[in-house]
């Protein structure tokens, strides 16, 4: 029976709707923790106009927008006396971080100050990001070696891939790093008439082969790699569907009609509801993510649990949990791979198909299977501080 009142904090410094893995990733673990153990709190910044209606409480404070990074916000938890009498008033049992900044911050702070443990799981590649906007290299490596020393101060790391332990090592950090993988909400058995309407739905016609990228739309994605592979295959009998937002959005419209691609690809925006996202990946018969950037991205697996397989760049940190030809597809950092790995692709259907069902039982796992490992994991390192009481 689940005992209620556990009180475990998880802090980010996104969450729905702000849509990325992260966030996902933090909405998922805070639906399953409190279905299982109950008395959990999500502490993440205010975003305008947001509904924070969920069975688990949401404690959001005072935000300021992210410069060059809409529709992220930063939060400033300290002048926010709503939030500081909050947290204030919790005795809590464990915290977990999912970011190095101010939310991650707040929970070692918390940690400290009450004697619990503290988690923190590395995401994101951070130096790409501050490389982007910052003109300096010596500034991009202070920030670095800041974000290093808030995960050496914590009690325990993890990252949510095999791989990522070597994007967190190369950053310099040397202290024992634990694997906790991501899951998916998107596991279940779907009938072969959802496929079929969902393609009806989003007007992709029998004979076309869908294309499908969902994620943010910036340049280190490596974006402009697929649209320029899309213009070299425009013979083919193809839809591309964009799905997400981000800065680069309107320059990748410019370049899809600079490029004469307007009649292949359609822009769809930002979809937060889950249903929605679903009918993308159901529709899709390939998914495109030839990302250098990401670490582990959750939309691979996503789109892989509705019998979507991926194209990915080899040697990519991403594209580790992937066999090429097995569960998915690996191409060479460059276009003439690309299009060649495209065009045999769509002519071969059925064998895209056959791995899109493989991949949905080699690389997906479903988030209350990963929060029950998580839940024992919390148990392990509370009672390694001896707490007494358990979830």
């Amino acid at each position: 029976m689940k005992r209620k009142n556990m009180n475990i904090g998880l802090f980010n410094d996104c969450f729905p709707p702000v849509m990325d893995g992260v966030s996902v990733c933090v909405e998922n673990y805070a639906y399953w923790l409190q279905k299982k153990v109950g008395g959990v709190s999500v502490f993440t910044p205010n975003v305008p106009g947001a509904d924070y209606n969920y069975d688990f409480e949401v404690v959001n404070y005072i935000s300021v927008p992210v410069p060059f990074r809409a529709p992220y916000v930063t939060g400033i938890a300290e002048v926010d006396p709503t939030y500081l009498k909050t947290i204030e008033s919790r005795n809590f049992k464990i915290v977990h971080a999912h970011c190095p900044f101010a939310s991650g911050a707040t929970a070692l702070r918390v940690a400290r100050k009450q004697h619990i443990p503290c988690i923190a799981t590395f995401h994101s590649k951070y130096r790409d990001d501050f490389s982007r906007v910052l003109p300096s290299k010596l500034m991009v490596d202070g920030i670095i070696k800041q974000i290093i020393s808030f995960y050496e101060k914590v009690d325990q790391v993890w990252v949510p891939q095999a791989s990522v332990k070597d994007v967190i090592r190369e950053y310099g950090f040397k202290g024992p790093v634990e694997v906790v993988d991501n899951g998916s909400d998107l596991c279940a058995d779907y009938p072969e008439k959802y496929f079929v309407e969902a393609r009806r739905e989003l007007g992709v016609k029998p004979d076309e082969f869908m294309l499908l990228f969902v994620g943010q739309h910036i340049w280190e994605k490596n974006v402009k790699f697929i649209i320029e592979a899309l213009s070299r295959i425009h013979d083919e009998n193809y839809r591309m569907f964009f799905v997400g937002t981000g800065y680069a959005e309107q320059e990748m419209k410019k370049l899809v009609t600079s490029l004469g691609l307007d009649d292949k690809v359609t822009f769809a925006g930002s979809i937060t509801d889950r249903e929605g996202i679903k009918k993308y990946y159901a529709a899709a018969d390939l998914f495109l993510f030839p990302s250098l950037y990401d670490n582990a991205p959750l939309v691979v697996r996503e789109a892989a649990a509705i019998h979507t397989p991926a194209i990915m760049i080899k040697g990519a940190t991403a594209s580790t949990i992937i066999t090429d030809g097995e569960d998915g597809f690996l191409i060479d950092n460059n276009l003439d791979s690309f299009e060649a790995k495209l065009r045999e692709l769509i002519h071969d259907p059925e064998r895209v198909h056959r791995i899109g069902v493989q991949a949905s039982k080699s690389i997906v796992r479903s988030w209350e299977d990963v929060l029950d490992e998580v839940i024992d994991r919390y148990n392990a390192l509370i009672a390694s501080r001896t707490m007494i009481q358990k979830l």
